[in-house]
């Protein structure tokens, strides 16, 4: 097992008692120690004894319901649904009951160096890939040199980017080089998939193209290989008998069923009707309206499926609707508020959502890394530097997002949105908002009339005197506008990560803003989320963190970039009767990545359905 040297050893003993990052040859956590010992036998989260049998039935939605590759890392074509989860493996893996640890899977050793600005993981002997090869440094090599090729799509380039080399150190051994001295960059260099260069070979010798790959079956390492398909409709993986992890820490218990099947389905109606049917398994809904008056029928009746909500623990990325900043009308703040004046959350929750959704009121909700209430002294530090730039009432309490709840009103509100709209040099005078110059106040909106989310919110910017444009949607033709950053008003959602920052220079750096194609689609250039998102970047323990976290969630949610929408603080499953799960549930988990993980076929091993529920 690679080792570092005495002297480097020392230097990481000293930089411990100092300042005490996650270290562990077996596992790396962001702050404070690994919960789990290089001993650990399996997560709390997984039965051990699980039995590994039966079949899991998933569905997807996909247009024309079917697909053309099973390669997920080229840009054209579409790819085949389960193959990240089940064929590819990464050097390692998260812990789903700790915020940010990483556990060695085809790394069995990990060591981060000092300040941070390399790490070098050892490959387990023992990893194989589906045909029996060992998995060795310079399979991992090839991986990450054709990630950041121009054969895969451009996203993992971007993704690695701030890995500057990675170099073979011995024949089971890879060092990652950064460009800079970071805690997260570990677990990005971590999260390498990893695939054999075999994969594309012919019998005759030739080699297909990484870029070219399609239908030629993936030699990787995961629990599961692919099973030929009949059709383009379904796809079927088989548990491999000779997996080489399933005795492994990380692994055992995990990975129970004989086969997953992918179902595709041509749209949300079509899957709902074939989950009542009893077509496949499970799924996890988060439209409230289907939840509660479309899964009924005799098979909810009867108990051979079964509805139950799930608590997380997931921090939930920032989701809502943006303003397109570059246009000049929305760069004003105090328009980019008056329109949230106009958004009745609480109508469209108790009308539309069934009172089941919270708004999201932070880009950080759900985690203690959400700003509330009053700043503290070590946040007012941290933001005085940059009070000439940033409105007085950052350093007052948080905003609280515009509602109609007594003594509130949205008459109330819609007057405050006419106020602020003043200031900012629009009145209407005739019906019509307009500037100094008599021009309106125009915004183009997707689609027309039918939207039950956005109805409301439309007619109240009417009323204000907003003139609205209804754009014709069109999946191709939008993607390509939002790319050039030709729109008015869209829909975003933000990624979900463990390790935000990197998440939130991809939506907010200001070099970004104007390059085609970027995540900036709002087309912030803002100084101060620059430098706040690096501090956040460099934080060196759990409490560093929350005050830069705080700070940062103040100057964004007082920017009104995003008009948040909502956040679930629990999983709403419907799965069938005969699939079993473990006692404990996991604090940081999606719902079909614990299902594939830690749930097995409990038919005919004469237990109870599901003794938990």
């Amino acid at each position: 097992m690679f080792r570092l040297s005495n002297r480097s050893l020392l230097a990481a003993a000293l930089h411990l008692a100092m300042s005490g990052p996650g270290w562990g040859a077996h596992a790396v956590a962001q702050f404070g120690e690994p919960k789990y010992p290089a001993s650990f036998e399996h997560f709390e989260y997984i039965n051990p004894d699980a039995p590994k049998n039966g079949k899991l039935n998933l569905s997807v939605v996909s247009q024309n319901s079917s697909f053309d590759k099973y390669n997920p890392f080229t840009l054209k074509g579409k790819v085949a649904p389960g193959l990240l989860e089940l064929v590819f493996e990464t050097l390692t893996v998260y812990s789903l009951d700790e915020p940010n640890t990483q556990y060695g899977l085809l790394a069995d050793d990990i060591q981060v160096a000092p300040d941070f600005g390399s790490a070098t993981f050892h490959i387990n002997p023992k990893a194989r890939f589906s045909n029996g090869d060992p998995v060795t440094a310079s399979d991992v090599k090839y991986s990450f040199d054709t990630l950041i090729s121009r054969k895969a799509s451009p996203k993992f380039k971007s993704y690695f980017a701030e890995i500057r080399q990675l170099s073979v150190v011995d024949d089971n051994t890879v060092r990652f080089e950064f460009t800079r001295k970071g805690r997260d960059l570990s677990f990005v260099a971590g999260s390498l998939p990893v695939f054999s260069p075999k994969w594309g070979n012919k019998p005759n010798g030739e080699k297909t193209p990484f870029d070219q790959l399609r239908l030629e079956p993936p030699i990787a390492s995961g629990a599961y290989t692919m099973t030929p398909s009949a059709s383009a409709q379904n796809v079927t993986y088989r548990r491999n008998p000779d997996y080489w992890g399933k005795d492994i820490p990380v692994r055992r218990g995990a990975l129970n069923f004989d086969k997953v099947v992918y179902k595709l389905y041509k749209d949300s109606d079509t899957q709902v009707a074939a989950m009542r049917a009893g077509d496949f398994d499970f799924f996890n809904e988060t439209r409230m309206r289907y939840w509660c008056c479309q899964f009924i029928g005799k098979r909810f009746d009867n108990g051979e499926l079964i509805k139950q909500e799930f608590e997380h623990h997931n921090p939930s990325a920032m989701n809502g609707y943006v303003l397109n900043m570059r246009r000049e009308r929305f760069k004003d703040v105090r328009v980019r508020e008056a329109i949230s004046y106009a958004y009745d959350w609480q109508w469209l929750n108790h009308k539309i959502l069934d009172d089941e959704f919270d708004r999201q009121d932070s880009y950080f909700a759900h985690s203690p890394l959400q700003a509330k209430g009053l700043p503290s002294e070590a946040e007012l530090k941290l933001l005085e530097p940059y009070r000439a730039e940033l409105d007085p009432a950052v350093f007052g309490p948080q905003i609280e997002q515009a509602t109609t709840k007594p003594p509130s009103s949205l008459r109330k509100n819609m007057a405050r949105a006419l106020e602020l709209l003043a200031e900012a040099g629009w009145h209407n005078t005739d019906g019509v908002l307009r500037n100094g110059k008599g021009e309106p106040f125009e915004i183009e909106v997707p689609g027309g009339r039918g939207n039950m989310l956005l109805d409301a919110f439309f007619l109240n910017l009417q009323k204000l005197g907003m003139v609205l444009i209804p754009r014709p949607t069109d999946a191709v033709a939008d993607r390509a506008r939002m790319k050039n950053f030709d729109y008015d008003f869209a829909s975003v959602s933000f990624r979900e990560a463990r390790n935000p920052a990197a998440e939130l220079w991809r939506n907010f750096n200001s070099a970004d803003a104007d390059v085609s194609g970027s995540e900036n689609v709002i087309g912030v250039k803002s100084r101060v989320v620059d430098e706040l998102i690096r501090k956040l970047y460099e934080t060196n323990t759990q409490e560093e963190q929350e005050t830069v976290a705080h700070a940062l969630d103040r100057v964004l949610m007082h920017g009104y970039y995003v008009l948040p929408w909502r956040y679930l603080s629990h999983h709403y499953l419907i799965y069938n009767q005969r699939l079993q799960r473990p006692k404990t549930l996991p604090l940081y988990y999606g719902a079909y990545e614990w299902v594939i993980n830690a749930w097995w076929d409990g038919s005919g091993n004469g237990q109870p359905s599901n003794p938990e529920k």
